[in-house]
């Protein structure tokens, strides 16, 4: 089985899962035997480039880093953008990783939406559409006999939402609380030792933590974003955004710090999902983490959800919350997931 694959968007994330797919190409076909060619690649930056029997990544990788465009490959039909691209190339896959927009959840809404009604399956990592708009794009999912996977919604590679759905299968979720975002956790480790919140996020700035504005992850719209994926597709809430109480670590003062540290305590951002007569309730905002909670011990970009289940009891798991390499992994797995739900579908056949 050879599946062909489009990348819609190759920023960072989109490159991290090119580099990935060069690399695992043999380690695919030998444990899971599929083999895949990407033969569109979408950019409205970069450039775009079909090519019916598949890119060169390598090629196309190098131009990426080097000219920071794709428009000098050499080979294939180059112009087309992103729609076009989803609805004339022969892909069955589209791995939409275009930048997320918690407002109107575009491009990405539109892309998917148009990569599902063409009858492709969609793997993304854009929080947008799945925030916004999660409900409809799987109801338009099913009516297409499609698959939509957004593992790296959330966590990057790490299996947050898999491990929910899968790994816990049975168990109820009555809480969801964690560090969803990196750059704020790196923020807060770095106050913990001394310095203010300016020094701190200019450090983060400096490693490439935090944005030049990093309004969506101080502000806490990244981690709030994530708290209304995992509450809509984990706890069957039907949460917007702005549902959502939000307060992010602005306000967070050296003083603060040093009071908590007192109490053998460290602030967090917080995301939280709770069951309240019946209703699902979330909020993101700074607390004070006790030392006895494994949330306390988790410091510099790494993240750490904790579901809180009625068979279990708390199931905690850490890891990467973001990165090129991380993100890109995310991808990967659904790939794999959505090419074995694929051999299901046969051998139930």
């Amino acid at each position: 089985m050879t599946y062909k694959l489009a990348i819609v968007g190759f920023g960072t994330v989109g490159q991290g899962f090119a580099e990935l797919l060069q690399e695992k190409r043999k380690y695919l076909k030998d444990t899971y035997g599929f083999d895949f060619e990407v033969v569109a690649i979408s950019d409205p930056l970069k450039g775009s480039i079909y090519e019916e029997n598949g890119i060169n990544l390598k090629e196309v990788l190098s131009l990426a880093q080097k000219e920071g465009k794709i428009d000098g490959y050499k080979r294939g039909i180059k112009g087309w953008d992103s729609i076009k691209t989803i609805k004339e190339t022969n892909v069955d896959i589209i791995a939409e990783v275009t930048p997320t927009n918690l407002e109107s959840g575009e491009p990405g809404t539109t892309l998917i939406k148009t990569a599902l009604a063409e009858g492709k399956h969609v793997i993304t990592t854009n929080k947008g559409p799945i925030a916004l708009f999660y409900r409809e794009l799987m109801e338009l999912a099913r009516e297409n006999r499609k698959l939509l996977k957004f593992e790296g919604t959330v966590l990057s590679g790490t299996p947050a939402i898999n491990l929910a759905l899968i790994t816990l299968a049975g168990a109820n979720i009555n809480e969801i609380r964690g560090i969803m975002n990196g750059t704020t956790n790196y923020i807060l480790t770095q106050m913990d030792t001394g310095k203010n919140y300016g020094e701190a996020l200019k450090e983060a700035q400096g490693l490439g933590y935090a944005e030049t504005k990093p309004d969506a992850d101080v502000e806490g719209w990244d981690a709030l974003a994530k708290i209304v994926i995992l509450s809509n597709v984990l706890m069957h809430a039907d949460l917007k955004v702005s549902d959502v109480e939000r307060k992010g670590i602005t306000g967070i003062t050296l003083s603060d710090i040093k009071k908590a540290k007192e109490e053998n305590k460290r602030y967090k951002l917080i995301a939280r999902a709770w069951k309240e007569n019946g209703r699902v309730k979330a909020r993101v905002s700074p607390e004070k983490v006790e030392e006895d909670n494994i949330l306390f011990h988790i410091t510099g970009v790494n993240n750490a959800i904790q579901f809180q289940t009625d068979i279990l009891g708390c199931v905690t798991i850490t890891g990467p919350g973001a990165g090129r390499r991380e993100t890109g992994f995310a991808l990967l797995s659904d790939f794999v997931n959505i090419h074995c739900s694929l051999i299901d579908r046969c051998c139930e056949k």
